[in-house]
């Protein structure tokens, strides 16, 4: 039996965090929206109305009036909000294809291959089960390698009117016409300093560099762009991953809200960023014997003083229990704090991260208690059927003072009870 060709799509949501903040806010769809960054700092995100008007990456105050100036709808950012919504899209995409990998908040790949029927018509109905079940509109790229899907997705979206939102590119002649009407930038893993080198050796659109000789572009440059090179021929080389692979190093930290200048509140912060790694410490099942805390005041004002240091604390054995992560994050607060300094931020880093029965000590070495496994996986439960933070330990405040300025944030109408829309008749 001959073996079947690969296809796959990739779907990605359009301007995924404006339109999670237009599923609760219709009156907003004709309105621009951008969203910032932790603080209120910089765009992080636009509406596609949006994009005259601001550059991304902005600061929100050199910006102000620009914005009020052209309607400009401002949001926080709203994380809670688009993990659950992102959580919503996976969900009913995972529903209707056999395999996917979850790339990112908000796109995803899936395996078509071997599905019957007209793909393009597979492709709408993907789409349209997307918008009816989430309010999030999404494009949708098909082809026969991961790096032609993106290419198509991106083609979706730029001739959204013309093509509804998909683009099937299986067809040679259908895949060269996207080649030729690419620019090289837009293909993906091609940055700007690389496309200025291909823009030297005359490789300026998607189909040149489909064109070039892969073998001097593994010389030249790496196997990742001869991948590439490939990949635009229609030659499969990046294979669907469905299981992310565990991390091996975990990673919390937040600017504060403003300057902290005491050691409790740094204390209380630290907490905080610890509860939040060690639950994706638990989520991936792995276990962490190093940890490093590590504080530093602002380094850009010439006004204040400069302080910034880390102290690594080695853990008496591999745990992932907060209690035991917390206690040891606040001793090391006390090693770095120094009073007469604001600090600005804390970070806290879980290292040397192994699965159950990796670690190799000795045999009288202690090892986490079963009672302690329990009491973790009973805080988690709890979260996640009542909402993050519901149970937390007791130096994490349910809402701190020195928290990130998010002025602008809208309800999280899908995570909080209280935050549910109330529906008002007359």
């Amino acid at each position: 039996m001959p073996s079947r060709e690969p296809v796959f799509a990739l779907i990605d949501c359009n301007s995924f965090y404006a339109s999670c903040e237009r599923v609760f806010r219709p009156d907003l769809a004709k309105t621009p929206i951008v969203v910032l960054s932790n603080n209120d700092g910089c765009v992080i995100a636009r509406s596609y109305d949006a994009k005259p008007f601001v550059k991304m990456g902005a600061p929100y105050f050199q910006i102000k009036d620009v914005l009020r100036k052209h309607g400009v709808q401002v949001f926080s950012s709203n994380y809670a909000l688009y993990g659950d919504m992102s959580e919503r899209v996976m969900s009913i995409i995972e529903s209707m294809v056999p395999t996917v990998e979850v790339y990112s908040i908000d796109e995803a790949f899936a395996d078509l291959t071997g599905i019957p029927g007209n793909l393009t018509t597979f492709g709408r109905t993907i789409r349209a089960a997307v918008y009816k079940g989430t309010g999030i509109p999404v494009g949708v790229g098909i082809a026969p390698t991961k790096t032609l899907a993106k290419l198509a997705n991106h083609t979706a979206k730029r001739l959204q009117v013309e093509t509804g939102g998909v683009v099937d590119i299986c067809d040679p002649a259908k895949r060269d016409w996207v080649l030729r009407n690419t620019d090289v930038g837009e293909v993906w893993g091609v940055g700007r300093r690389m496309k200025a080198h291909f823009e030297t050796m005359e490789i300026r659109s998607a189909m040149d560099l489909a064109k070039a000789d892969p073998w001097t572009l593994r010389q030249k440059f790496s196997v990742v762009i001869e991948k590439t090179a490939r990949e635009l021929n229609g030659t499969s080389c990046l294979e669907l991953t469905e299981a992310e692979p565990a991390k091996q190093e975990i990673c919390s930290s937040r600017m504060f809200g403003k300057r902290l200048t005491t050691i409790e509140p740094i204390k209380e912060a630290v907490a905080t960023y610890v509860q939040r790694a060690s639950e994706k410490l638990r989520a991936q099942n792995s276990l962490c014997k190093k940890l490093r805390v590590s504080i530093r005041t602002g380094m850009f004002s010439p006004e204040e003083a400069k302080y910034a240091n880390g102290a690594l604390v080695e853990l008496p054995y591999p745990t992932n229990d907060v209690r035991l992560l917390t206690k040891a994050a606040n001793e090391a607060v006390h090693r770095l704090f120094r009073p007469g300094f604001k600090y600005s931020k804390a970070e806290v880093l879980l290292m040397d991260l192994r699965q159950p029965g990796e670690f190799t000590d000795d045999l009288f070495a202690q090892s986490q208690p079963q009672a302690a496994e329990k009491v973790m996986s009973v805080l988690d439960e709890i979260n996640q059927r009542w909402g993050r933070g519901t149970l937390r330990t007791g130096n994490v405040p349910a809402i701190p003072d020195w928290g990130m300025r998010r002025e602008m944030m809208s309800q999280s109408f899908t995570t909080k009870l209280d935050h549910l829309w109330i529906v008002k008749s007359n």
